[in-house]
């Protein structure tokens, strides 16, 4: 079982900022002092460009390939070569739909759904209107929040070339059945994309039995630094045209990490495979896992089991709490039994309040959460709540206690009275 004083001691900011409650961890957690301990050796001993024939040199791009490994293994990739960095999910997404958009035909359909957040759609709208493709839009059920899947069965057709998909709503929480949708996608022959961001902090990810074609997620929302990830099938990537310099490398993944990388926080990278993998190894030993993993990658795969295991129970600490509270909504997933189908991001509305009030408020006693729409612009627009200031975020990760939450949920019913 976690031991949440040791986990805690793992996270700097938590000791400097000792009155703060951080529930603001869907926009990016903390990091851990295993990620600063990684970027300040990089600074000391390894800080060059790539490609050079100096030592300084070579060992940053030894420290790259060793945090291209360590993804890997943290998504269960097949290979190194198919993961990439770049700034953030957002500009990886956009990149990389501009080197499919060469492979699309007038009258080809993209899918995306209105759960997403919009790094998962404006890509694909932008090219569909490049290359003349149609948009196809799956909608989801507005009293729980959960994708139609009889719609996305409907919606995706023998013209359908792309499914854009997010794993876990950044908004509500909600977890998607994106392995049923990749087989929907590979059924006519089209490609799936998943974006994973809310989920990876989570949940553990294995691509290989998911199938997928491409996921996206970004380091800063699991404790690591401002950084973004792709996994694609090297299949692909390799087929793929890049749009890159010309003298840069045309291999895989190379060829996708376009001008001088943050080196540096891919090192940090590295930090959260270490946090992760202490986790696993200190608290996770007697918690069931797949049989064929081993060395990092089971030590993060029961990492990720820690994390599951004990937001459960934190999970339910904070619905009983915000439904205690009169006259707030929560949206999406409310029922204890169905929890497992869900995230610790919860977004809610209070009668009377707006959400910014609601967020300043708490801000005043110190709890940091997010109010608005989170560029989740098309949930909010489809709940109606876009032009009323949309709702109040509050995400849990493995690091909140419950404590923090009875706080929370005491400056709430305080509000209302």
């Amino acid at each position: 079982m976690l031991n949440s004083a040791q986990v805690r001691s793992h996270f700097p900011a938590l000791a400097a900022n000792p009155d703060a409650i951080f529930f603001d961890n869907p926009g990016g957690t903390q990091v851990v002092q295993e990620v600063i301990q990684r970027m300040q050796h990089y600074y000391h001993y390894c800080n060059a460009n790539h490609g050079g024939a100096f030592r300084t040199s070579q060992q940053s791009d030894a420290v790259v390939e060793e945090a291209r490994q360590a993804m890997a293994d943290f998504l269960n990739a097949a290979r190194p070569e198919e993961i990439i960095f770049g700034q953030n999910m957002t500009s990886l997404t956009l990149h990389i739909s501009r080197s499919l958009a060469r492979t699309l035909q007038p009258g080809d359909e993209l899918v995306v759904t209105r759960l997403d957040h919009d790094a998962n759609i404006a890509p694909w709208l932008l090219i569909a209107e490049d290359r003349g493709c149609h948009i196809r839009w799956v909608d989801f059920h507005p009293e729980d929040c959960t994708l139609d899947m009889e719609e996305m069965e409907r919606q995706i057709t023998p013209r359908t070339k792309i499914v854009a998909v997010g794993y876990a709503s950044n908004a509500v929480g909600t977890i998607n059945d994106v392995q049923r949708v990749v087989q929907l996608a590979h059924s006519v022959g089209a490609l799936c994309f998943i974006d994973a961001v809310q989920y990876a902090p989570h949940k553990a990810i294995d691509v290989q039995t998911l199938d997928c074609d491409f996921l996206a997620c970004s380091a800063y929302k699991f404790y690591g630094p401002h950084i973004g990830i792709l996994y694609g099938k090297y299949e692909h990537l390799e087929r793929l045209t890049a749009y890159k310099v010309r003298p840069a490398d045309n291999n895989p993944p190379h060829k996708f990490e376009t001008g001088t990388q943050s080196f540096e926080s891919i090192a940090g990278v590295l930090g959260v495979m270490d946090y992760l993998s202490w986790l696993g190894t200190t608290f996770g030993a007697d918690l069931a896992h797949p049989g064929h993993f081993s060395g990092r990658s089971l030590a993060l795969k029961q990492g990720m089991a820690v994390i599951e295991a004990y937001e459960v129970g934190i999970n339910q600490t904070l619905l009983a709490g915000l439904r205690s509270v009169p006259g707030l909504h929560v949206w999406g997933i409310t029922d204890p039994e169905r929890l497992h189908q869900r995230v610790p991001t919860f977004s809610f509305t209070l009668q009377n309040w707006s959400p910014r009030a609601i967020a300043v408020a708490l801000a005043k006693e110190n709890i940091y959460v997010w109010d608005g729409n989170y560029y989740a612009l098309a949930v909010m627009e489809r709940l109606g709540l876009e032009e009323h200031g949309g709702m109040l975020r509050v995400g849990l990760a493995h690091q909140n206690t419950r404590e923090e939450i009875d706080i929370m949920v005491a400056v709430l019913q305080k509000l209302v009275k």
